[in-house]
């Protein structure tokens, strides 16, 4: 079985580009594949493995400064899930756009899973669920409250259109793993709001940790890899994904006339000419023909 390990941390790397020469090595040695991103404010991303080399890898990380409390959320999945290893520096670990904002400086208060349906159950509660509309559109906890947004950055925008209408109100708060939330939550202490928890370890610890017949989850959640969606005891949820436009689909909608797989989807049919879907066509030739070779295409 392959080991999966989520993580983030934020943390300050004064020179993050001399991070990544070794670390990208270490990943190398151990058979680690996946994506890592260093950034001024720390370190994110999901690798799989080898349990002896997840685990070195995550020594290493360990020993650079500020990440000794990284504690990554595990998964097993019976192949790999990433063709390639990328360790990758970036201005934000997490891309909100509000340079200003620093997780560090304080957050919103934790609620852990088992505690987190008595809390977006009380009907004083505003619960939003803080990732992209194609993530929630395959799952989301009951009651919760889509923004709508397709990235991230967009969030400080919903949040100064529906500040008025929350104000007063408790806000929880819901990410995958809990890095946006980190910055979220961070964002709405900024801007004057004063009772804002969040799901500590995100979705996939509640899916970890709560049994099916306690949750108020519903639905699958999204995850970036090979493994596109888990549910309860992060089992895989069934998804498969249009590689052109990255989103979630149901088995069923493989069905669906529009779809060409790895080409177009019944979402993203209009969203390409045909000079793109002819390269999406060679990639998945080449995908086919690696696959003959007993190899996995990289690209």
């Amino acid at each position: 079985m392959i080991t999966v390990a989520a993580l983030y941390q934020f943390t300050s790397f004064s020179d993050p580009a001399a991070l990544r020469g070794p670390l990208l090595d270490v990943c190398l040695a151990n058979g680690v594949a996946g994506t890592l991103l260093l950034a001024p404010e720390g370190i994110n991303g999901t690798i799989a493995g080898p349990q002896a080399g997840i685990d070195a890898v995550l020594a290493h990380i360990r020993s650079l400064p500020g990440c000794r409390a990284v504690r990554p959320k595990y998964a097993t999945t019976p192949t790999m899930p990433f063709g390639k290893m990328k360790v990758r520096v970036k201005r934000e670990i997490v891309t909100m756009g509000q340079p200003d904002v620093d997780p560090r400086a304080g957050t919103g208060r934790y609620v852990t899973p088992q505690d987190w349906n008595a809390v977006i159950a009380d009907p004083e509660t505003v619960v939003v669920d803080t990732r992209n509309d194609y993530e929630v559109a395959i799952g989301t906890f009951r009651g919760a409250i889509d923004p709508q947004t397709q990235a991230f950055g967009d969030f400080p925008d919903w949040w100064a259109a529906n500040a008025e209408a929350l104000a007063g109100k408790r806000i929880a708060m819901f990410c995958t793993g809990g890095i946006r939330c980190e910055k979220s939550t961070a964002f709405l202490r900024q801007q004057g709001v004063e009772d804002v928890v969040h799901l500590q370890g995100g979705i996939l610890k509640y899916l970890e940790d709560v049994p099916a017949s306690d949750s108020l989850w519903q639905g699958a959640c999204f995850v970036f890899d090979d493994r596109v969606s888990v549910g309860h005891g992060l089992a895989p949820g069934g998804h498969v994904l249009c590689h052109a436009c990255r989103r979630p689909l149901e088995a069923e909608d493989t069905g669906r006339p529009e779809y060409e797989a790895g080409v177009q989807c019944h979402r993203c049919v209009d969203q390409f000419d045909e000079n793109d879907r002819a390269r999406f066509r060679e990639r998945m030739k080449q995908i086919r023909l690696a696959r003959d070779r007993g190899q996995r295409h990289l690209g």
